[in-house]
């Protein structure tokens, strides 16, 4: 669009298409996360990284507490299978220790 082109309202919101992706939104394509709650026992993370074939990351979350503000979290990263077989198998193993009911 030139700048003598006419101007509507909306048009500063252009649709992205496959080209205006950067490298890091490529290869997070197809990719989910499972953000870990504080108190996960690290050996289980482990134990479910080795099993699932998942990576952790962090990310800043909001989390509601007393003082609000954002923390790093804890996530599990990888294709949408192992995440959620990963959630079923980390929520199996805590409700077996505090017995947790659904």
């Amino acid at each position: 669009m030139n700048d003598n082109d006419t101007k509507n309202i909306g048009d500063e919101f252009v649709e992205e298409d496959e080209n205006s992706k950067t490298e890091d939104e490529k290869a997070l394509e197809g990719l989910y996360d499972l953000v870990l709650p504080p108190g996960v026992p690290y050996k289980l993370i482990m134990e479910v990284m080795d099993t699932f074939n998942l990576e952790v990351t962090t990310r800043k979350c909001a989390v509601k507490t007393i003082d609000v503000e954002d923390d790093n979290l804890l996530t599990l990263r990888g294709d949408l299978d192992s995440v959620n077989n990963a959630h079923d198998y980390i929520f199996k193993k805590m409700s077996e220790k505090y017995n947790y009911k659904k």
